[in-house]
């Protein structure tokens, strides 16, 4: 990662170098935060953060769910997002908001100890690989289940969350793959280990329903609108991964992973073994409105 010149501290804009925690930082030993991701492109008429308004409302809900109160508000961190990108003199980049406890008593009770919050700006290429988001990539099911509802809130962006996501993840690097695709209790697909799953069966399009344990992704439902929008039909709908295997296209979409094309699921090559079509009408048309060419969803956009 290359480093910038500052990042966004408890309402100060400090040295990259010098944004630094405690040791004893409580959410370093027991992941009790939440965060987000967004990235700011550059548009053909200046740069632009992509649904910043949604994300940063959706780290206030992952904050409620975990009776987090942040100190700061949303109209604030909208401001000091714009501003970290300028301050670095970047036109495009990945942001990371994180809201932590930090140090003070230990122990999983505590109550007294200060709520931070930070914001970070790096330049981040494609997740998944410029190869695979033009060829697609192979997946592997893990052997770890996504977390189900009745044991954690999955509609929380929760630190301690994700290593459920990572041990996933790594299991699938280990075995040879790009990414893992994860399942719910009851064995249907519910997500990868940080993107939304997507299935093209001819004009028609499935992905995992809301109401599943999936985080509700913020890409996912725009590429839902733009699906609908060109003509497709968009179902959300729980599948089993038989049907995974036997979809003409599968594609994931994330902030990270932005619409990135499946060519392989279990040594089980999908569709034509490489992106189709659908899949690639809908990354231009994603990339399109993330780069202010589609004036239609000028509202997605937050110009700095």
């Amino acid at each position: 990662m290359k480093k910038q010149d500052k990042i966004w501290l408890d309402g100060k804009f400090v040295d990259w170098d010098q944004a630094q925690v405690h040791i004893l930082t409580h959410t370093l030993h027991y992941g009790f935060g939440v965060f987000e991701g967004t990235r700011c492109y550059k548009c053909v008429d200046g740069s632009a953060i992509f649904r910043l308004d949604e994300h940063l409302q959706r780290l206030y809900n992952s904050a409620q769910i975990l009776t987090l109160e942040i100190p700061y508000a949303q109209e604030d961190l909208e401001a000091a997002s714009c501003e970290i990108l300028r301050v670095n003199k970047m036109e495009e980049g990945y942001l990371r908001h994180i809201v932590f406890i930090g140090e003070g008593e230990m122990g999983l009770g505590t109550m007294t100890n200060p709520i931070r919050t930070a914001i970070i700006a790096w330049a981040w290429g494609a997740y998944l690989g410029e190869e695979g988001l033009k060829k697609g990539i192979r997946l592997k099911t893990s052997s770890y289940a996504r977390l189900p509802v009745q044991v954690f809130p999955t509609k929380a962006k929760a630190v301690g969350n994700y290593v459920n996501s990572i041990l996933a993840k790594r299991e699938a690097l280990k075995a040879g793959y790009d990414e893992a695709l994860m399942l719910d209790l009851s064995g249907y697909v519910a997500e990868c280990s940080g993107e939304n799953i997507f299935l093209v069966n001819n004009q028609t399009i499935r992905t995992t329903p809301e109401s599943s344990s999936i985080l509700n992704g913020i890409t996912r439902k725009s590429v839902i609108q733009l699906a609908r929008d060109q003509g497709y039909t968009v179902l959300e709908t729980t599948f089993p991964r038989d049907e995974v295997y036997t979809a003409d296209e599968v594609f994931l979409t994330g902030t990270a992973a932005e619409v990135t094309p499946v060519r392989e699921v279990d040594n089980r090559q999908i569709g034509a073994g490489k992106a189709g079509p659908a899949t690639l009408a809908l990354q231009a048309a994603f990339f399109d409105v993330v780069k202010g060419k589609n004036k239609k969803y000028k509202q997605w956009l937050t110009y700095l």
